[in-house]
């Protein structure tokens, strides 16, 4: 017997192209999964494929067909027989480029709660300082001290120094703000375990500090110079704490569980990988953020003009926003039409 290969190709390659499609697609989202319905259709076209193959080699001796059929079939092989643990392939790139975006997107309302916390406690810091100017000595802590004074003398002071600070004493303080700012977030995420309560203080109370600083110099008439001083290394550095809050508020609703009927280790399991991607995106941002207070934001005019230190802030928050907002959204959107 001798197959019409002609008719042969046509009736079953568009099972090989799905067949190929679906392998694609696989390998390209290697941590994504399938659920049934898609485990069911592999199987489906590797069976038929596979049926193709063998009548091919047992009736037609077509080498460049076969090969391709070969080939397919020992992907499709591969995929469905797969022993290792998908989970355990790591790339730095697809996490930073897909799993972080999409991870905050997931647990967006969690952010928006920490950003309320923190909003509120800008509104409260910034009319408390606003009707009584002596309440900043109660609320500033000593980190802070060099904020206690006129703030209109301490830019007469950056602006009137020549002492540039060098790359010796730069790196080490750079150092220590990176450590700070990440145990801070830390603590903002272990806090999540008091149900998220201590985790909206802590939000609360640096929204405090932020209000009366910026109330403090914009009353002064300083607005151009807090600008130029906060938003190089503050429009990465106070979003990556707010995001460390949501991470602690994800905790929270795991821990309390509103609306599952899981077990706590269930729910827990469940969320720990979020937790972990979260936090690491923020200790990103911070190391980021440090870097940049440290040999940037120190720098005042007349060495470096207020405008480009604010153009500089504004290009981080507008790449920062598109990132969170836009970026693997595609590939998301992708698998929910899938599902």
């Amino acid at each position: 017997m001798i197959i019409d290969l002609a008719k042969f190709s046509a009736t079953e390659r568009p099972v090989w192209q799905e067949l190929e499609k679906f392998l694609d697609r696989i390998e390209d989202h290697p941590t994504g999964g399938l659920n049934l319905e898609q485990a069911k259709q592999l199987h489906y076209l590797y069976e038929r494929t596979s049926a193709d193959l063998a009548k091919l080699v047992t009736f037609s001796a077509e080498p460049e067909l076969r090969r391709y059929l070969e080939a397919l079939v020992a992907r499709a092989y591969s995929e469905i027989h797969e022993t290792r643990d998908r989970r355990q392939r790591f790339g730095a790139v697809a996490w930073f480029m897909r799993t972080l975006p999409q991870t905050f997107r997931r647990h967006v309302k969690a952010f928006y709660l920490a950003l309320a916390a923190v909003l509120i406690g800008a509104a409260f810091g910034g009319f408390a300082v606003a009707f009584d100017p002596e309440s900043k000595a109660a609320v500033m802590p000593e980190m802070f001290a060099n904020h206690l004074g006129d703030p209109a003398e301490r830019v007469r002071r950056e602006e009137q120094s020549r002492n540039t600070p060098t790359t010796s004493q730069l790196t080490p303080f750079s150092t220590q703000l990176m450590a700070n700012n990440i145990r801070a977030a830390i603590n903002a995420l272990a806090f999540g375990m008091t149900a998220g309560l201590g985790t909206l203080l802590v939000l609360f109370y640096n929204g405090v500090i932020l209000g009366v600083i910026s109330v403090d110099y914009v009353a002064a008439g300083q607005t151009k110079f807090l600008l130029a001083w906060l938003m190089p290394h503050g429009v990465i550095e106070i979003p990556a704490f707010i995001i460390a809050g949501q991470t602690g508020l994800v905790l929270a609703n795991a821990l309390i569980g509103w609306g599952s009927r899981e077990r706590l280790a269930q729910r827990f399991r469940a969320v720990a990988p979020d937790l972990v991607t979260l936090i690491g995106g923020v200790a990103l941002m911070l190391v980021w953020a440090g870097l940049i207070e440290a040999f940037l934001s120190q720098y005042h005019e007349p060495l470096i003009p207020y405008w480009s230190k604010i153009a500089f802030g504004t290009v981080e928050l507008v790449l920062l926003v598109l990132f969170l907002s836009r970026a693997a959204r595609k590939t998301e959107l992708a698998k929910k039409g899938e599902a």
